[in-house]
């Protein structure tokens, strides 16, 4: 007799997430496109690809497939999907709202409301423009050595806690570079989806 305890009644029930993969499947590739496009900041040819190789049916199989064909193209494209996005530390104007909020310029917003007395603002203003100053070196560094943006999955780290990472990378071989940013790019990806796939 069975008792419902078996293997089958372990299967996984499709969450929103993966109802939003089944709606992207449905998709013409334009619209995959431009669906997919806030998550990884444009990379038109890498979203070309990434929607050709549809069916996905859920959220590990998008993110294993993005990955996947993130590592196999040709490095030009690579640098391209890097480069679509923002530099750790860009004007807050010229930056997507997805790394608006990543790279935590609204935290800045909350906490600079947040302190009272003049002095703590001097003070963390002149901290906020020294690591502003940094964040500019290391990028120009980083951009001529290895010829492409320094990418980095931020997941709610300070910038100042991200400059011994970012300085570190500067001795890195450059193919290795190319694998760790492209790493990023999918995993910052995977993050705004888990934050948006429950939008109605």
């Amino acid at each position: 007799m069975a008792d419902g305890s078996g293997a089958g009644s372990e299967r996984r029930t499709p969450g929103a997430a993966d109802r939003a993969v089944a709606a992207i499947d449905d998709l013409p590739p334009d619209a995959c496109i431009a669906d997919l496009a806030p998550l990884f900041e444009g990379a038109p040819r890498f979203l070309a690809r990434l929607c050709a190789a549809r069916p996905f049916s859920d959220e590990a199989a998008l993110f294993a497939a993005a990955h996947r064909i993130a590592l196999a193209m040709p490095e030009p494209e690579q640098i391209e999907l890097i480069d679509a996005h923002p530099r750790l530390g860009a004007p807050a104007a010229s930056v997507s709202a997805l790394s608006f909020a990543e790279q935590g310029y609204a935290r800045q917003t909350a906490a600079a409301e947040a302190v009272a007395q003049a002095e703590a603002v001097a003070r963390a203003q002149a901290e906020a423009a020294l690591v502003a100053a940094e964040l500019e070196r290391l990028n120009d560094a980083y951009e001529a050595h290895f010829g492409f943006r320094y990418c980095v999955f931020v997941a709610g780290r300070s910038r100042a806690a991200l400059l011994p990472g970012f300085a570190a990378a500067l001795t890195a071989e450059r193919s290795a570079e190319i694998v760790r940013a492209v790493d990023a790019v999918v995993d910052i990806a995977a993050d705004r989806w888990s934050k948006v796939a429950d939008r109605p």
